[in-house]
């Protein structure tokens, strides 16, 4: 639980800094390449929101959206910025059935260790309706444990199938490398990944 604890209390005695860096990123291109694949006026779940960003281009663009994160910080801010409750919830605590259309996990369950990514998974393929979208988002390489005071696990396209053949019923649908959209950490590189439920 350390980790967990470790990770959260960055979050939470730091959020200021946090949310300055990330809040008014332009980051419409990968907003945009999440839903393209769903209707409008379907079901988002912010899942690990941050800031808040997400949740508030989601409802600007006519999304009905849920948001979590674990914490406390984070939730009170993000609430402020998206003008909606925000859940305080960590991703392990996920118990829904078939009620969302997409799952937007962006730079959120990297922070979770890698023996415990299977079931986060299976947590969120469970929580989407059959077809549904889901968006994850880890920083690019096979590090593993901590980095500035928080935890992550790291993935490359052979690591993150090897995960995925945990977690059936779950299909890559898009894959893709992209730059850090922070100003001066260009080099830093993400795998993003589309997956849908089959």
């Amino acid at each position: 639980m350390d980790d967990k604890n470790t990770t959260l209390n960055y979050y939470n005695t730091k959020s200021d800094l946090f949310v300055s860096t990330t809040k008014d990123l332009e980051f419409t291109d990968i907003q945009d390449g999440f839903l393209k694949f769903l209707n409008p006026g379907s079901l988002v779940l912010d899942f690990g929101c941050g800031s808040g960003r997400d949740s508030k281009y989601f409802l600007q663009k006519g999304y009905l959206v849920e948001a979590m994160d674990g914490s406390e910080e984070m939730v009170r801010i993000a609430t402020e910025v998206a003008g909606i409750p925000v859940k305080h919830m960590l991703f392990q605590e996920l118990d829904e059935e078939n009620k969302y259309d997409g799952i937007f996990a962006c730079a959120s369950i990297l922070h979770v260790k890698k023996e415990e990514l299977a079931d986060v998974l299976q947590r969120m393929k469970k929580a989407v309706k059959d077809q549904g979208i889901i968006y994850v988002s880890f920083k690019y390489g096979d590090f593993e444990g901590y980095r500035n005071g928080r935890y992550f696990t790291d993935m490359t396209e052979e690591s993150f199938r090897a995960l995925l053949e945990q977690v059936s019923g779950l299909s890559i649908v898009e894959e893709r490398i992209t730059s850090d959209a922070r100003p001066g950490r260009e080099n830093e590189k993400w795998l993003n990944v589309i997956l849908r439920k089959d």
